[in-house]
């Protein structure tokens, strides 16, 4: 017998189980997916190529990532800066970590406006 049978069985059994099935309510981005594909809508793929605007873009990015107190979801948010713009999209745990972010990216030198369009997880 296949000494990997045992663990297999057991974790088929787990998968199968009702307690075990994930709630994708929690995990659908359906509505922000479509929202984000209207032309009107800023996306990540908008970032300028201009060397001034990636710098930072990075710097954003690096700040907001190095804040341990933001939840993934916080630490991955969408960002484009545009001449000092920089506009924030997607989902963050609730209202505190989206002032948070914000304050992260307007303390962030070259920042003149930012752009808070992060939407809270309930």
């Amino acid at each position: 017998m296949n000494p990997c049978y045992p663990a297999l069985l057991l974790l088929a059994v787990v998968a199968a189980s009702p307690s075990f099935a994930q709630d994708t309510s929690k995990v659908d981005n359906t509505a922000i997916n479509q929202r984000d594909r209207h032309a009107e809508s800023a996306t990540p793929m908008d970032q300028p190529n201009d060397a001034a605007d990636i710098r930072l873009a990075a710097a954003v990015r690096k700040a907001i990532v190095a804040d341990d107190s933001l939840s993934t979801m916080g630490q991955n948010v969408k960002l484009i800066a545009a001449k000092g713009i920089v506009t924030l999209r997607g989902p963050v745990k609730d209202d505190a970590e989206k002032a948070r972010i914000e304050a992260i990216a307007k303390g962030v030198p070259g920042v003149a406006t930012v752009q808070n369009q992060l939407d809270t997880k309930h």
